[in-house]
């Protein structure tokens, strides 16, 4: 996938997974790096990772959330705490931690943002808390005054910021599909929603941002620059994000809430920025000062351009991905089929090598026709090949034969049951291999009315076993043949047979011969027999019916099937569900009528019978 990106910087928000559930293709990924936020007690939550390509770019120094209290991989020194040398710095005051609505523990257990610092400038990957409910709308804007905090100490430092994530704001109403019914539900104006805590905060940090009176202590300039806007200041539909249960992506009615930003003196480093299909925001950046390469990696790695020396394990850092401790010394196992060759052995040990096999040719044949050759003591290869221990392994000396107690790896066999007593035979039967055989008897040949024992009952009485049921055998159905007679005649052989005759009483362990003129008449059968015996053809339309999915209504304006949906909104109808149109929103965000977007149909499922309607 990074391959079709062509990306050099890999940022995902929102994993949602936890540190066991990561796997050698999040992790071992040949030529990356990944830097890892997970949630510290939610399960399944947020989570934040960035991917960096080593042959291009390398962080010199990188840390997990914003406030700088969480500590190194393998440390109980917290980031801000650590040497100088090793701090990314602009960390938050006492001041503007005091004044953040949630403390800073809290802030960064959730997962919420990576901090990778190159020659060249500060990334910061961030997956923002969303605007569920008022119950987190204190964690939401503390965990934004933090940040804001954060970025505007680092430009102050003199460092480049870019920012890139998730941030769960639209800037204006062009960055939103639904500015005004959210402002007519709400029942704000204009300004009231462009006054919005966590959008006004978000403003006064953007050059241009829409700020209505004067801004806030501490925030009298701007300190970023929204790139993508910057290159299409008045461009409508640029949203990164729909409702996935509305499907409203086709008919592109959503908003947009991801952005990369950068601090105001990297303007001149981008040439272009926009939202590629299937992605949030792409930049492309370019240096026209200095190479590009040189300030992306460690001091030495790159000179004018042109690499000096290779990346290496000493240039990985404690976040580092690779060395989490249940993948540190391991490899992708696609890196087997692309490793370098090993060097060649010296002619020394390829001599030494040599002799040993021309030794072990020369050893007796009669024991070495019988066992295989063993390998050396003490090599690894003898160990996995015999399950065995060094200790346990007898090395070979030159010019003596080996005895077979020494060479002998074979296995003691398997202990046999205590309760088997007699041989074991195996069974021919494969047992019930369909739900149709659970209503009638495997096909035979046999036929009423025989005196001449089939080949099959001959070889079960020399094998002792006894013969299969008359009525059993007798019987040959067909599941596919549905035609009345076949029925009939079926329906006439169980009426031929009579419950007291010779017939109907063989069975197992009976070796009396059958005869026709034994046969009873229609008489001595009792009629209800006849009802106890299973209809296959019924039972398989019963089965049918009772697995199918009931038929979906089709819909008033394009007459196509429906799709369900389940009500989760709180009162009398939640958990009920119901039918709707399957096509997409349209722009407008509503049901529309004679368009190729959804229209209004809505069926309660209790209220659709589909074999009433079908009918």
């Amino acid at each position: 996938m990074f391959d079709i990106l062509e990306a050099d910087i890999v940022i995902f928000q929102e994993t949602k997974i936890q540190r066991k559930d990561l796997v050698d293709d999040m992790v071992l990924v040949p030529g990356w790096d990944c830097y890892w936020s997970l949630p510290k007690h939610k399960k399944g939550y947020s989570g934040v990772v960035i991917y960096t390509r080593q042959s291009v770019c390398a962080p010199i120094r990188a840390e997990e959330g914003i406030t700088g209290i969480l500590c190194p991989p393998g440390s109980t020194t917290s980031f801000f705490n650590g040497p100088e040398d090793q701090q990314i710095g602009g960390y938050p005051s006492r001041t503007q931690l005091e004044a953040s609505l949630a403390d800073a523990t809290t802030l960064d257990s959730e997962g919420r943002c990576v901090i990778l610092e190159f020659r060249a400038f500060v990334l910061l990957g961030v997956y923002s808390p969303a605007n569920r409910d008022e119950t987190r709308d204190d964690f939401r804007l503390g965990f934004l005054d933090v940040l804001d905090a954060r970025i505007r100490n680092l430009v102050a430092m003199g460092k480049r910021v870019v920012l890139a994530g998730d941030l769960n704001i639209s800037r204006e109403e062009l960055d939103t599909a639904n500015a005004e019914a959210s402002m007519r539900k709400n029942g704000y104006t204009a300004e009231e929603y462009m006054s919005t805590p966590a959008r006004r905060m978000f403003n006064q940090l953007l050059e241009g941002g829409k700020i209505v009176g004067e801004r806030d202590q501490g925030r009298e300039e701007s300190a970023m620059w929204d790139i993508c806007r910057g290159f299409h200041p008045r461009r409508k539909g640029m949203f990164t994000c729909w409702e996935q249960k509305v499907n409203a992506r086709p008919g592109n009615y959503g908003a947009r809430i991801d952005y990369v930003l950068s601090s105001l003196d990297m303007k001149s480093w981008f040439s272009d920025s926009n939202i590629q299909e299937g992605l949030m925001d792409q930049i492309d950046i370019h240096g026209e000062t200095v190479h590009t390469l040189d300030v992306m990696n460690p001091q030495g790695v790159f000179l004018n351009g042109i690499r000096q020396r290779e990346y290496s394990t000493c240039d990985m850092l404690s976040l580092s991905g690779k060395l989490i401790p249940e993948f540190d010394g391991r490899r992708n196992i696609k890196d087997m089929f692309t490793r370098k060759p090993s060097l060649a052995k010296s002619p020394s040990t390829a001599t030494s090598l040599a002799d040993t096999e021309q030794e072990d040719s020369n050893t007796d044949d009669t024991v070495g026709s019988s066992i295989e050759q063993v390998p050396q003591a003490g090599s690894p290869r003898s160990i996995a090949a015999t399950g065995q221990t060094a200790k346990e392994i007898v090395p070979h000396v030159a010019g003596k034969k080996r005895s077979f107690a020494a060479t002998s790896t074979s296995r003691p066999l398997k202990r046999s049951k205590s309760g088997a007593s007699g041989p074991v035979v195996p069974s021919n039967s494969k047992g019930q291999q369909s739900l149709k055989g659970f209503f009638f008897k495997p096909t035979a040949t046999a036929q009423v009315g025989s005196t001449t024992p089939s080949p099959t009952q001959d070889a079960e009485k020399q094998n002792g076993d006894s013969p299969k049921p008359v009525l059993e055998a007798a019987i040959e159905f067909n599941p596919s043949n549905t035609e009345p007679s076949t029925q009939n005649n079926t329906a006439e052989l169980f009426s031929s047979i009579s419950p007291t005759s010779p017939l109907a009483r063989q069975g197992p362990g009976s070796t009396g011969t059958r005869s026709a003129q034994t046969s009873p008449s229609k008489k001595e059968y009792e009629e209800g027999d006849l009802d106890k015996v299973h209809d296959p053809i019924q039972s398989k339309e019963s089965w049918t019916k009772l697995f199918t999915k009931p038929a979906a209504p089709r819909c008033e304006g394009h007459n196509e099937p429906c799709k369900t949906m389940l009500t989760k909104k709180s009162g009398m109808n939640c958990g009920r569900s119901f039918w709707m149109c399957a096509r997409p929103l349209g722009p407008s965000g509503q049901k529309e009528k004679n368009t190729q977007w959804r229209c209004p149909t809505f069926i309660w499922c209790s209220d659709w019978n589909s074999t009433t309607s079908m009918a």
